[in-house]
């Protein structure tokens, strides 16, 4: 029998018999099984013992592979504590405990949290901890990647109107991708039937939004060096990518409707779930989809093509503008909140925490440097 497997033997009296039972008990556990018996897996439903189809024994391997083996626990290359992003650990750690996933009495030491999180094991961190608070990816981490484009009308084709390219840790791609679509999609304002102030309105619910940035980042292969998430905005859609084929038994399809939870990262998703940011009952697509339907939008369409997750949501995006040497900001809050405090002479620092944003590179290329070059 391969692998081996401890075989417990009981041998118990029949009391109304002058006979014995034996019982032999084997434990198969997820990191252990299939088994094989001269060389052929085999399996049991009900009194009945056959062949193991290929299909279920291939499912089954692959499950044994990910219980003991992933991408995400192996030990990370070239990277120590000083190489993370300190900010970024100790807000974990403060949203953990504010959501009650995370002991209060756990201390600020950096060590500490990322051993409570599961990402350093006998001391040494894992990929996992990389993934998440990584600030150097060149040349080991290629995969850290993520795109965001903005295309003039409905092909790649198009011209294309912005573009970056950054390699950031998971939590920053989240944030950096918000702030993308923040500033690039078009405001509406509309005055709701007896109210009386206006109602500024995204073309796509912001919740959606996010919910489908979080599934592509945790969620994704990151085994692949050439992976990456990516967000391009054409004139009549938007549409997240992550490169990963999709669990077996999982398709495009069964994501719009009740389907398994199934992780590929465990340790990148409770990160996400310490900090509230996630549930993990594999409900994220289905809360995407009654947040569009509520939106008066079209649910949007899960598709898997050439090894990656493609998920567009149709909407209403008017034409993009032609580009001129003079762009102008798109007015938010925090664009406000700059040119009020900017009335006299500011520090970075000053106009920064004039926004509430905490992350100083995300203002800085989002906010500052846009300002800046407006005039």
């Amino acid at each position: 029998m391969e692998p081996p497997a401890p075989v417990n033997t009981q041998i118990l009296p029949l009391p109304e018999r002058a006979t014995q039972l034996i019982v032999l008990e084997v434990s198969g556990e997820a990191d252990s099984r299939p088994f094989t018996f001269g060389g052929r897996p085999y399996q049991r439903i009900g009194t009945t013992t056959s062949v193991m189809p290929q299909e279920r024994y291939e499912t089954l391997l692959l499950d044994r592979a990910h219980a003991r083996r992933r991408w995400e626990n192996q030990a990370a290359v070239g990277i120590s504590i000083s190489d993370l992003d300190a900010e970024e650990i100790l807000r974990t750690r403060e949203a953990a405990i504010a959501q009650r996933r995370i002991s209060a009495g756990t201390s600020r030491d950096l060590g500490d949290i990322l051993d409570r999180l599961g990402l350093r094991r006998d001391g040494v961190l894992t990929q996992a901890a990389q993934v998440l608070y990584g600030t150097r990816f060149l040349p080991d981490y290629p995969q850290g990647l993520v795109k965001l484009g903005r295309f003039r009308g409905t092909t790649i084709t198009g011209d294309i109107l912005d573009n970056k390219q950054e390699h950031l840790h998971a939590f920053a791609i989240v944030r950096e991708a918000m702030a993308f679509l923040d500033r690039t999609l078009p405001l509406a304002a509309q005055f709701p039937e007896g109210e009386v102030f206006r109602q500024d309105r995204l073309p796509v619910p912001p919740n959606a939004l996010r919910e489908l940035l979080l599934n592509a980042v945790m969620h994704r292969n990151y085994a692949d060096p050439g992976s990456y998430v990516a967000v391009a905005v054409f004139d009549d859609r938007i549409e997240v990518r992550s490169v990963g084929a999709l669990p077996v038994g999982v398709t495009g399809e069964s994501l719009s409707g009740a389907h398994r939870s199934v992780l590929r990262n465990p340790l990148i998703a409770e990160a996400f779930h310490r900090t509230g940011a996630v549930e993990i009952w594999g409900r994220g697509t289905n809360r995407v989809i009654e947040e569009c339907e509520k939106y008066g939008i079209d649910p949007p369409i899960f598709e898997e093509r050439q090894g990656a997750l493609i998920v567009t949501v149709r909407a209403a995006i008017s034409p993009a503008p032609q580009v001129t040497p003079q762009v102008t900001p798109q007015v938010t809050p925090q664009v406000l909140a700059v040119l009020q405090a900017a009335t006299q002479f500011r520090r970075r620092s000053e106009l920064q925490d004039a926004t509430g944003l905490k992350d100083r590179e995300h203002f800085r290329g989002a906010y500052l440097e846009p300002l800046l070059a407006a005039g």
